[in-house]
């Protein structure tokens, strides 16, 4: 018999979002820009925290929108307990909205830029347990250098290697995990 990640069973949200998004290779624009801000969102929370969230937080993963948040915008996301109310985090968001826009604008998408960093082929790893899944590689940090130049926020390696993850750029699911296999075939 098979295990899933152990993380996955923390709750219902992270189970679905397990066997249905993490590890799948993602290419549509909005997806990416979202997996972006639940990723740099996610730093020192949990990923159920997050997930919980996830829909309050709809309008913040139109960068076309964000990039124009004015201060009062951005006070009242403060006083909104739907988000993630960290001033940092949500100037962070405006910042990486501007980026993106901009990296779209220098490479076509940002599905062409990001995945460039491998090739546009996911890299697959085999781990049989947790403890070996790494929380970032010197992909990852070359990746975050590379983001930061850009003007993106909030984005080091650790944060950079769980967006790989997310949009599928790396497959960490493990070898137990029947996942694993229905990942790796996208």
């Amino acid at each position: 018999m098979t295990d899933k990640c152990p993380w996955a069973y923390r709750s219902k949200l992270e189970l679905d979002y397990h066997d249905s998004h993490w590890g799948f290779p993602l290419h549509d624009e909005e997806m990416l820009f979202e997996m972006l801000i639940l990723e740099t969102m996610q730093a020192g929370l949990s990923w159920t925290t997050i997930l919980a969230k996830r829909e309050a937080m709809k309008d913040a993963f139109d960068p076309h929108i964000i990039k124009n948040y004015t201060d009062e915008k951005l006070a009242d996301l403060l006083t909104d307990d739907r988000v993630i109310r960290n001033k940092l985090k949500i100037k962070a968001t405006v910042s990486n909205a501007i980026a993106f826009l901009k990296v779209q604008e220098a490479h076509g998408t940002f599905d062409n830029y990001i995945w460039s960093f491998v090739d546009h082929t996911p890299i697959q790893t085999n781990f049989e347990n947790i403890e070996d899944v790494p929380n970032f590689s010197p992909l990852a940090e070359t990746i975050s250098k590379d983001l930061k130049k850009k003007g993106f926020k909030f984005i080091g390696p650790t944060t950079v290697y769980a967006f790989m993850q997310s949009i599928g750029m790396v497959n960490d699911h493990l070898t137990t995990c029947p996942i694993h296999k229905k990942a790796a075939a996208h």
